[in-house]
C-alpha cells in the first residue's frame, strides 16, 4: 500500500500526540498520520514514568517549558474534553522538594532560584528546620536545607497521553498502529517513511518521536544522534505508619527520589546502567539502593512493604542530558524532539506548542526552543543542565 500524506510522525507518546494536538489546534489544515508500534502503550515511555512535574531546573529554557507544562496541565481536564468529558490526568500540585547536604549545594540552589525568580518561578529556599513544615517526618541532621517549588507537583502520565492522543484524533490526526521500519530519503529530503508490514507513506516532513528507540531510527538513515536507552526501575511501596501530609515530589541528596502515589509511596533513583530495551525490574533494587536511603531519610519508611514495581526507559542525551528538538541540519524536511533524558513528560506541552510552531510559521514564539537544536553538539553550544534527576 502506498499513501500520499502531509506529516507523520513516528511515536505516538506524550511527545508525538503533543505535537499532533498542538499542530491542528493551531490551524494546520494538513494532513497528519502518527505511528506508533505498541497498540496498548505496554512498553511506551510516557506510562512508565514517575509523572514528576517541576519547574526547579538550572537553565533557562528548561525553566520555562517547565512553567509552561504547568500551566498546561491546571487547565488539561477542561481543555481536553471531548463531548463534556473532561480528560482528567490527577495531577496534583504537591510540590517539589531537592535537598541539600551542606553549604556548598545550599549555594547551588540559591543560584537556580535566583534563575527561577526571574522567569516568574516562585521557588523557595528553606533552612533545615524549614523543612519540617514541608515534611514532618524528615530527618534532617544530615541535612543544610532545600528549594522548594509549590506549584510543582505530580500526575498520571498514562492519562496525559490519552488526553492528547484523543483530542489529536478528534482534530483530525490518524493513529496507524504498526511500527516504522525506515525514513525514506533522496537529494531533495525526506520522501516518507516504510513500515515493517511492507506500506510505503509519503510525506515531506518527519518527525521523530520515537523515544528509546528513536536513535536507531535515525542511525538507518546515516544520520547517528547522541541517544542511548537506558533503563530506569520504579518501586511502589506500603507503609505502616501514614505520613501526616501529602509528599512533595521528594529528591534527597543522593538522587533517590519519592512521592506518593495514592496511598502508597513511589521510589526511583538513576542507577548505573549499560544503554539497552530492558524492561525488568527486580525487588533487590528496593532493599539493596532504595530502601537503605529512603529509612534513614523518613523513619516511616523503615517499615515498607514493595506493593509492585516497574521498569521504563530514559531516552539519555549522552552529551548534555537535554532534548534534541527542530530540523535535522543535514536533511529537510526531518525533525526531531527526542533525547529528553526523562523530562519528556513534563516538556510535553511546551514541545508540542514550538514544534508546531516551528513546522507552521518557521520559527518559534512561545519559548526559544533554539537553545535545543541539533547543531549544537557541532558547535559546542551546550545546554548544561544542573538538575537532572
Amino acid at each position: 500500500m502506498t499513501k500520499h500524506i502531509d506529516i507523520i510522525i513516528v511515536g505516538g507518546g506524550v511527545i508525538g500526540s503533543s505535537i499532533a494536538y498542538n499542530l491542528l489546534n493551531d490551524g494546520y489544515e494538513g494532513e497528519i498520520i502518527v505511528f506508533e508500534k505498541d497498540r496498548i502503550y505496554e512498553y511506551s515511555s510516557t506510562p512508565r514514568s514517575a509523572g514528576g512535574i517541576r519547574q526547579l531546573f538550572t537553565t533557562s529554557v528548561n525553566i520555562l517549558m517547565g512553567k509552561f507544562g504547568i500551566e498546561t496541565y491546571r487547565s488539561f481536564p477542561e481543555k481536553m474534553a471531548i463531548d463534556g468529558e473532561r480528560a482528567e490526568i490527577d495531577f496534583e500540585q504537591a510540590g517539589y522538594l531537592f535537598l541539600a547536604k551542606n553549604d556548598t549545594e545550599m549555594k547551588h540552589l540559591e543560584q537556580q532560584m535566583v534563575l527561577q525568580h526571574s522567569h516568574g518561578v516562585m521557588s523557595e529556599l528553606l533552612d533545615k528546620s524549614s523543612l519540617l513544615s514541608i515534611i514532618p517526618e524528615l530527618t534532617i541532621d544530615d541535612l543544610a536545607g532545600g528549594l522548594f517549588s509549590k506549584e510543582d507537583g505530580y500526575l498520571d502520565p498514562y492519562s496525559v497521553m490519552q488526553g492528547y492522543a484523543k483530542k489529536a484524533k478528534q482534530l483530525g490526526a490518524q493513529y496507524v498502529f504498526d511500527e516504522v521500519d525506515t525514513i525514506l530519503t533522496d537529494r531533495n529530503g525526506v520522501q516518507g517513511i516504510r513500515t515493517y508490514s511492507g506500506d510505503i507513506y509519503h510525506a515531506p516532513l518527519v518527525i521523530n518521536c520515537a523515544g528509546p528507540w528513536a536513535a536507531g531510527l535515525s542511525e538507518k538513515i546515516n544520520l547517528p544522534i547522541p541517544v542511548v536507552p537506558l533503563k530506569r526501575q520504579i518501586i511502589q511501596f506500603d507503609i505502616a505508619k501514614p505520613l501526616a501530609r501529602k509528599l512533595p515530589l521528594t529528591v534527597d541528596p543522593t538522587g533517590v527520589y519519592f512521592r506518593h502515589e495514592g496511598e502508597t509511596i513511589i521510589s526511583g533513583f538513576s542507577e548505573e546502567v549499560k544503554p539497552g530495551i530492558d524492561f525488568t525490574w527486580k525487588r533487590s533494587f528496593f532493599t539493596e539502593q532504595l530502601w537503605p536511603v529512603l529509612a534513614d531519610r523518613v523513619p516511616n519508611f523503615e517499615q515498607a512493604k514493595i506493593k509492585s514495581g516497574w521498569a521504563g526507559m530514559y531516552s539519555y542525551n549522552t552529551v548534555d542530558q537535554n532534548a534534541i528538538i527542530g530540523e535535522h541540519p543535514e536533511l529537510n524536511g526531518y525533525y526531531l524532539a527526542c533525547g529528553f533524558s526523562g523530562h519528556g513528560m513534563q516538556q510535553g506541552p511546551a514541545i508540542g506548542k514550538g514544534m508546531s510552531e516551528l513546522i507552521r510559521t518557521g520559527k518559534y514564539e512561545t519559548i526559544d526552543l533554539t537553545p535545543l537544536r541539533f547543531e549544537r553538539f557541532n558547535e559546542k553550544d551546550l545546554v548544561i543542565e544542573g538538575a537532572v534527576v
